[in-house]
């Protein structure tokens, strides 16, 4: 039998534990997310300190987000991957392969917006 489902305030509340719990999950178990959001926890105070404008802390902190953003999905990809099956599939590769390269591209947007702003 299903749970019943929420609605209203009470959906809201749920879907925010939920949230939080997996950021906890994260942070707890993932290594990937645990360095990026070591990173995330220097810089963006670094970030919110030498940008000159609103629009630069913006930005200077709001590219750091996005990473942890796709480093989360990327994990969620790896684990449905890895649910589905232990065994080695072409896809199952192609699959990880496309979230790392998603996460390495958030990286890449780091360094050059870092760079424009602050160089």
């Amino acid at each position: 039998m299903l749970p019943e489902r929420k609605t209203g305030v009470a959906r809201v509340i749920a879907a925010a534990g939920y949230s939080l719990s997996g950021l906890i999950l994260a942070i707890r178990s993932e290594e990937a997310f645990k360095q990026e959001f070591a990173l995330f926890l220097v810089l963006a105070p670094i970030g919110l300190w030498l940008g000159d404008s609103s629009v630069e802390k913006i930005l200077l902190v709001g590219v750091l987000v996005i990473v942890l953003i796709v480093e989360l999905l990327n994990t969620a990809v790896e684990a449905v991957v890895d649910r589905v099956s232990s065994d080695f599939h072409e896809l199952s590769r192609q699959a990880k392969d496309l979230g790392s390269a998603a996460v390495f591209l958030s990286l890449g947007l780091v360094v050059f917006t870092w760079s424009l702003i602050l160089l």
